[in-house]
């Protein structure tokens, strides 16, 4: 069991993991010119969060996001103040991508700004919050659990329902022949044009939604987490072996879940560059640039859900 859990560890996730220090930029071939704008004369207001050691930001790997959807007529404010109830009353919609604190156990928000953006939400707003795999889970796990949403850790694997082409488990591949997208509005698009039929992500964590949340890219029978030891409150005997990571199935989970909090609405993804056009080394493409991919409007579908352009 140690044997194969540090065999995907250092094939799989460590690799892509080290992409976070690797010269790594938006692609800027990516095209993100929508041909029929939803929003011509009403703009949505959406804040772009900057504020919390953000490793993802507008200006920055996200920026193909962002034409996206300013382009779709969303109207995008990066933000670089503390959440609270004067600094969110006039947004429409949250965003925030693999928010940091000041390290990789600690909250990257006060117990004061979880709270401001609860009640955001639950007085009739939206929240879109993108986290990743460690160091970018725990994080935000605080924000998340007052939606009820559990935010797992580790690391998500799925021996089935993998990216054939990368030989790469942690690429994860949601579609309609692997059953794991599921039909939801945010899957189906106001029309056929719409429709998503595959959505991959690329190396993330996994997520488990409240009783009355929708998870819309859920794991299968082949996906599993890997799962860092728990802290030990009293330190290990010399000669003591170190704790093993843990391998956990991962049914009932998934990486993109949407729900309904008080008047508003939430959507929590579990891979953050699934959402974006990335270049990595060697000028390998991952997110809406990847090749046989629909995430590009899996994106456009998340904001018309959030905005409630889709029921």
């Amino acid at each position: 069991m140690m044997k194969t859990l540090i065999f995907y560890l250092m094939s799989a996730i460590l690799p892509l993991a080290s992409w976070a220090t690797a010269p790594q930029q938006a692609d800027p071939a990516f095209n993100t010119v929508v041909a029929r704008p939803s929003y011509t004369s009403k703009h949505p207001k959406v804040l772009f969060d900057h504020a919390h050691m953000n490793a993802y930001t507008s200006s920055g790997v996200y920026q193909p996001f962002v034409d996206l959807i300013s382009h779709d007529g969303f109207q995008v404010t990066p933000g670089s103040v503390v959440f609270s109830k004067k600094s969110l009353k006039n947004w429409d919609v949250l965003i925030i991508a693999n928010a940091r604190g000041p390290n990789a156990q600690s909250p990257a928000f006060t117990d004061e700004e979880c709270d401001a953006v609860r009640d955001f939400v639950q007085s009739g707003k939206a929240l879109l919050l993108l986290v990743d795999h460690s160091p970018f889970n725990t994080p935000s796990a605080g924000l998340a659990k007052l939606f009820g949403v559990e935010i797992s850790p580790g690391h998500a694997v799925d021996k089935v329902n993998y990216n054939k082409e990368s030989q790469d488990q942690t690429e994860i591949v949601f579609s309609r022949e692997g059953k794991n997208l599921v039909d939801h509005s945010i899957t189906q698009g106001r029309d056929a044009t719409e429709r998503v039929n595959r959505f991959v992500t690329f190396s993330g964590t996994s997520l488990k939604g409240p009783e009355n949340s929708f998870m819309f890219l859920r794991f299968g029978e082949g996906a599993f987490e890997v799962v860092p030891p728990e802290p030990d409150p009293k330190p290990l005997a010399p000669d003591a072996a170190p704790r093993d990571y843990k391998q956990i199935p991962a049914i009932g989970g998934g990486q993109g879940v949407a729900l309904e909090f008080g008047k508003g609405r939430v959507v929590v993804i579990a891979e953050a560059a699934a959402l974006t056009a990335q270049i990595g080394p060697g000028g390998y493409r991952y997110g809406m640039n990847s090749g046989n991919v629909e995430n590009r409007q899996l994106a456009l579908n998340v904001m018309h859900w959030l905005s409630r352009l889709l029921n």
